[in-house]
């Protein structure tokens, strides 16, 4: 869905059709739009920045390094009760429509597949589950770029710590800062939310839209 002439973005199906929120950060001295779970958006505006938050989901964050074009998604695998994350889970086939849909809004833009910079954070283990969601998000992702032929220039994955995100596609530049227990603790009851509808979620065709 268009915002406007320099940014696309896309929500999840359970969520109301709005523009993700935009607010100017007088810290950084750039607008910042904040992309939720299930989100993602992509811009080519000098003076905006994305900023998201992670527990055990993963952003993968891809730019157009000449073209200064670049997005962030925002997406979370569920647990499988069988353990296999393969070509059939509906699982697996929402992680993949989250990243074929930000790299081809990328390139939509005007971005080239040869000139794009990918980075890659979350897939902390913050649930308390014996299928440890975080690290099969990581395995889900590092597999798709290396099927993809797409190479990482740069991650902070893993651990037991949430993270806050923001990134400035016009840079490519990164600032990460590691939860607290508090924040932690509220990353933590916000994805067992997300969880539990994404194990409610019917499949629509071949993809699995929460």
């Amino acid at each position: 869905m268009t915002t406007n002439n320099n940014s696309l973005y896309s929500l999840d199906g359970a969520s109301t059709q709005q523009a993700p929120r935009r607010y100017w950060d007088p810290n950084f001295k750039h607008f910042a739009v904040k992309v939720a779970p299930g989100a993602h958006y992509v811009t080519n505006n000098k003076e905006e920045m994305i900023v998201t938050t992670l527990g055990s989901c993963i952003a993968a964050c891809v730019r157009d390094t000449e073209a200064g074009i670049g997005g962030v998604n925002h997406f979370m695998l569920p647990e499988s009760d069988s353990g296999n994350w393969g070509g059939v889970s509906a699982s697996m086939r929402y992680g993949n429509y989250a990243m074929e849909v930000l790299i081809n809004d990328v390139l939509r833009m005007g971005g080239a597949r040869n000139r794009l910079e990918i980075k890659l954070f979350g897939g902390a283990n913050v649930i308390s589950s014996s299928s440890l969601i975080g690290s099969k998000n990581i395995d889900f992702v590092e597999t798709y770029l290396r099927i993809e032929h797409m190479a990482v220039s740069a991650q902070h994955l893993g651990g037991e710590q949430g993270r806050r995100i923001v990134y400035f596609p016009s840079s490519g530049k990164v600032k990460m800062k590691l939860l607290d227990k508090h924040d932690n603790d509220v990353v933590v009851a916000e994805e067992q939310v997300l969880k539990s509808k994404i194990e409610k979620s019917e499949i629509e065709g071949s993809i699995e839209i929460f």
